[in-house]
């Protein structure tokens, strides 16, 4: 169903004009429809020219069906959905399983030994006011409950949600999503609680109203899980 959904409201453009294509044919169809009914004199006539008139208003109320669907889905539907099932990213929930195979204890154990200098790269792709995230700063040590500062502000938006991914996958999971311009604001919260002890990336990505993904923000941070 996620697939479908994201198909319709990437190739709106698309559908559009294919429906606006089959709307001026019915319109033809229909318009022939009534001249083959005017000029129609045996009644044999009549009755093919009202089967083509049916088929062409059947059409036209169709495409306008159809349109409609598509505007609702696109403008209404889609973007309150849970970032989740919109957005194409793997499904593997890292709040809820194992990122690797090996015991929880011990991959924790063997993060922890890992040298925190890695977290130290720079924030990349941020735009400073449009799309950025100015707290928690490049490598940030992280527990428990954190609140996400910076800005989510350009034109045409349509929403934004931010998601983290552990260092070197790119299995990205969505924390939230929201509607609402943020300048130099608060973004939302991210429980890392359930997280084990590790280098994660975290990153900030908006959309568009014309369902154009912008460039991410992407900040490279540590969370210490409880007790780490």
């Amino acid at each position: 169903m996620a697939a479908i959904l994201r198909f319709f409201v990437t190739y709106a453009p698309m559908i559009y004009v294919l429906l606006a294509v089959g709307l001026m044919l019915a319109v033809r169809q229909l318009i022939l429809a009534q001249r083959e009914a005017h000029n129609s004199i045996y009644g044999l006539e009549r009755e093919l020219s009202r089967r083509h008139m049916s088929r062409a208003i059947s059409g036209l109320v169709l495409i306008a069906l159809v349109g409609f669907a598509e505007l609702v889905l696109s403008v209404f539907l889609v973007p309150g959905l849970p970032a989740q099932d919109v957005l194409a990213t793997p499904t593997t929930d890292l709040l809820q399983s194992p990122v690797a195979t090996l015991p929880p204890e011990l991959l924790a154990t063997l993060q922890a030994l890992t040298p925190v200098a890695s977290a130290t790269v720079a924030a990349t792709g941020c735009v400073p006011g449009q799309i950025d995230i100015t707290s928690p700063k490049p490598g940030d040590q992280l527990s428990g409950q954190v609140t996400l500062m910076g800005s989510a502000d350009v034109p045409n938006l349509d929403f934004y949600y931010y998601e983290f991914a552990l260092r070197g996958t790119e299995n990205w999971s969505t924390i939230q999503a929201a509607r609402t311009t943020i300048q130099d604001g608060k973004l939302g919260t991210w429980d890392t609680s359930a997280l084990a002890t590790g280098d994660y990336l975290l990153r900030l990505v908006v959309v568009n109203n014309q369902t154009n993904v912008l460039p991410a923000c992407v900040v490279p941070v540590r969370v210490l899980a409880p007790g780490g």
